[in-house]
């Protein structure tokens, strides 16, 4: 699998430790996020990372700023992005499950670095399950295409 990490200056430690992780785990990384610690915008990586999601170059997206919110709502306002925040491995689990998220962010100051790393394995290995939940996600495409 290719997945795309991308993250704000109050993440660099932990996208880097988290990018080994998937690694690891076999899958190919392509890092778009910052490597400086001096501030920058999150929006900027966000949106970025999540083109590259809709355009399907990559198959996921793991997002990390402080609290993941804000680069999580950057990512949301690209057309066929479904991504959520996840402080812990149940939402990640569930937001593949039932939602077919195809990106997950998280916050640097919000999670340690072990639990992000298990957030991103239960994402990166969950399924989505159709049926009723496809029903939902095509309403949620419907808004998205809403003039």
């Amino acid at each position: 699998m290719k997945i795309v990490i991308a993250n704000d200056h109050a993440a660099v430690e932990l996208k880097n430790e988290v990018k080994e992780y998937i690694e690891s785990l076999g899958h190919e990384v392509i890092n778009i996020g910052t490597d400086s610690n001096e501030s920058c915008n999150y929006p900027e990586y966000g949106k970025k990372a999540a083109l590259m999601v809709a355009n399907h170059e990559v198959d996921l997206g793991v997002l990390i700023c402080g609290t993941g919110v804000g680069i999580s709502l950057a990512a949301n306002k690209v057309k066929g992005i479904r991504c959520g925040v996840c402080s812990e491995t149940t939402t990640a689990r569930l937001i593949r499950q039932h939602n077919n998220a195809n990106m997950i962010a998280f916050g640097a100051r919000i999670v340690g670095s072990e639990l992000a790393k298990d957030i991103v394995k239960t994402f990166i290995e969950s399924e989505f399950q159709g049926g009723r939940h496809q029903i939902r996600i095509d309403m949620i495409t419907a808004i998205e295409n809403e003039d």
